[in-house]
């Protein structure tokens, strides 16, 4: 299978640098600002952007990000408003991987099928379903595959080997390694078990592996990435932006504070 060009080309002009990859929940702090932050980020060191897909019953997430997938369901944004948000983003950047992440209901709804062949066209890289066991997914790699766009796993501190092996034998682009057991946004990051367990998976996996998952500042980002090839931050940012919006209710504002910070976090993985 042929890996995503923009997500080859992205790694392989880091050489070796840890990748910068914001999660964002699109419809979060408001539906128009979803493409203007993308950009923001992009600005501001990202790499790669994973793009969430709102959804009432997010399983892995914790509640920071619960709370802006909330906002966005209110705001009814769904699978096609988050298409839509890609095909616009791709109006001014060609170059920036777009990973959506997400949940299988959406999908199921409008056809796995379809929403493969709309994902290629919108301008997605990646598509990350917490929900899909790799036991399960033949037929949906293929679709993903036959539009170019990555499909991409989970894998976790209680995976197995043979979990680890079947994942590496269908994940493209990257492998998303959970840093601890818990939901998004958890405390404790244990980065000598992240290091230990990265081992373990790059027996079987060779394409970049990403850890996300308890990287709440510029220093544990810094860390993990001497042991990973990617940095993967959602609800520091998404915290960020949601206290400024709540202070001051304008999104440009919120957008600033979030870039701000993931700047300082990007100048700390370059230094």
């Amino acid at each position: 299978m042929t890996a995503n060009p923009r997500l080859k080309a992205t790694f392989e002009r880091l050489n070796g640098r840890a990748a910068l990859i914001p999660y964002i929940t699109t419809g979060d702090p408001s539906v128009t600002a979803t493409v203007p932050l993308m950009h923001a980020l992009v600005k501001a060191g990202a790499d790669v952007i994973e793009l969430g897909v709102p959804f009432s019953d997010p399983m892995a997430d914790g509640p920071v990000i619960q709370r802006a997938a909330e906002r966005a369901v209110a705001r009814g944004v769904s699978l096609r408003t988050v298409l839509d948000m890609v095909a616009q983003f791709r109006e001014t950047d060609e170059t920036t991987p777009v990973v959506l992440m997400g949940y299988a209901n959406p999908i199921e709804v409008m056809g796995q099928q379809v929403f493969a062949q709309a994902a290629g066209h919108a301008g997605v890289d990646g598509v990350l379903t917490v929900d899909y066991p790799p036991e399960e997914c033949d037929d949906f790699v293929q679709y993903l595959t036959d539009y170019q766009v990555d499909p991409i796993f989970l894998l976790a501190p209680t995976s197995t080997d043979a979990r680890i092996q079947r994942i590496a034998d269908i994940a493209r682009g990257y492998v998303y390694y959970v840093s601890l057991k818990g939901v998004t946004g958890s405390a404790s990051l244990d980065v000598a078990d992240v290091a230990k367990q990265l081992q373990r998976i790059r027996q079987y996996v060779t394409i970049p592996v990403g850890v996300g998952f308890g990287i709440r500042d510029a220093q544990s980002a810094q860390k993990v990435a001497e042991h990973a090839d990617a940095v993967v931050i959602g609800s520091k940012i998404i915290e960020t932006m949601e206290q400024n919006f709540n202070e001051h209710g304008d999104d440009a504002l919120a957008i600033k504070a979030a870039a701000d910070w993931l700047e300082s976090v990007h100048q700390a993985l370059i230094a």
